[in-house]
Parts: structure tokens; C-alpha cells; sequence
């Protein structure tokens, strides 16, 4: 991507790009040191952890290689921070139990971020013709979209407690319907964004966001 102008939580950063390496090397040299530790200890449920949360990293990469789409800068930096918060601090160093609002807030910001990924599918889609659909429309498929993956975490975390002995769940029913509902708060913030996007044309540092992306992606917007 070369040099960027980002636009994160509306503070501008001259090298996006920067920023994004030096994290990707802080989180893995970690992860790589956790790795030797769980090895050392024969702590294999927490090496399967460590190994989960290393692959993780390497997605939106690879996911832009394959499907050939540049994914703003701000994204990727958001994805690496939940993962490594949620899967190494929560999980790993029992962010979960220290902190009670450890949970909360990334529930939070995960139904943000998945908001704005249904928001984006759909957007593609209406920018290129292909679908005819109104501004509820899109905000209330970006809202269904982040329960959606939210629900899927909710299984994914109930399977490792079954199959792996691990306790992700916590509490069991309590956190797992307090997650969906934190999950929804966050969701219907990022949909209520992005309608007022299609409304408006100017949201915070949304608009300059989709705005970069559209233009890095022209491909995705033929009509």
C-alpha cells in the first residue's frame, strides 16, 4: 500500500502502514515467546491457545492475497488488537477474571467491528448495482450480520469448554447472553453509522474510510 493517511478514531497517522508492522512484530515476538513457555511447561491447552491466536495474525493478509481486496489499514490494526486482547490477554493471562469489564468492552467493539463488515458487504453490493435496497435496509443487515458471528463465537467458545476442558463460557448461560447483548450494542451503534453514512455522505472518520477503500478497491464497485 506505500505510504497512507490513515484516519483512526479520527486522529490522523502519517504512516498507517508503519504502525501496522511494528505491531504484527511486538504481538508475534510475544506470542513466540509464550509459545517456548507453554512447550517448556507442557502446558498444552495454553500452547493451542498460543498456536489459535499466531495463525489468527496472518488472515487479513492472506485474505487480502487471495481475494485481492485492500482492507483499510485501520482494520487490520483493530483485528490484531481483539485477537491478541481476547484470545491472550482474556484467555491466556485471565484478563477475563482480573478485569470484569475486560469482556465487556471487547464484546463491545467486536459488534462494532462486525457491524461495519456487514455494513461493507452490502455497501459492495449496492455501489456495483447489484443489489436495490434502501439505507434500513443495509443498517439492519449490518445489525443481523454482527449477531450472526457473534452467535457463531458463542458456539465456538462452548465447543473449546466441551471438547478442550477449557472455561471460556465463565458462567456458563449468564455470559454468554451478556456477551450477545453487549455484542448487539456494539452493532447497533456500527449500524446506526452506516445509515447515517448512506444519509448523509459524512460520518466522523467513517466516510474517509469507506471513501479509501472504494477507491483501493475499484474492482469491487464495477457496475
Amino acid at each position: 500500500m506505500g505510504r497512507v493517511k490513515s484516519f483512526l478514531f479520527g486522529k490522523r497517522i502519517e504512516s498507517g502502514e508503519r504502525i501496522h508492522h511494528f505491531l504484527i512484530l511486538i504481538i508475534r515476538t510475544i506470542l513466540l515467546l509464550a509459545f517456548a513457555f507453554s512447550v517448556y511447561e507442557k502446558r498444552w491447552t495454553l500452547l493451542f491457545m498460543i498456536t489459535l491466536n499466531f495463525l489468527i495474525t496472518f488472515l487479513p493478509k492472506l485474505f487480502e492475497k487471495k481475494y485481492k481486496i485492500n482492507i483499510p489499514i485501520e482494520f487490520e490494526i483493530l483485528v490484531l488488537v481483539f485477537v491478541f486482547a481476547s484470545l491472550f490477554l482474556g484467555e491466556v493471562k485471565d484478563y477475563y477474571l482480573r478485569y470484569w469489564w475486560w469482556d465487556v468492552v471487547l464484546h463491545v467493539g467486536s459488534g462494532v467491528a462486525l457491524g461495519f463488515v456487514g455494513f461493507i458487504v452490502l455497501y459492495v453490493l449496492y455501489k456495483g448495482d447489484k443489489i436495490n435496497a434502501k439505507p434500513f435496509t443495509i443498517a439492519f443487515f449490518s445489525f443481523c450480520f454482527a449477531m450472526a458471528l457473534g452467535a457463531v463465537w458463542e458456539i465456538f467458545e462452548f465447543a473449546m469448554d466441551q471438547f478442550f476442558g477449557l472455561s471460556m463460557q465463565k458462567s456458563g448461560l449468564i455470559d454468554t447472553m451478556w456477551d450477545l447483548i453487549v455484542d448487539g450494542i456494539g452493532a447497533v451503534f456500527a449500524s446506526a453509522i452506516g445509515y447515517l453514512y448512506l444519509k448523509r455522505g459524512e460520518v466522523f472518520f467513517v466516510d474517509k474510510i469507506i471513501n479509501r477503500f472504494v477507491k483501493e478497491n475499484p474492482a469491487l464497485f464495477e457496475k
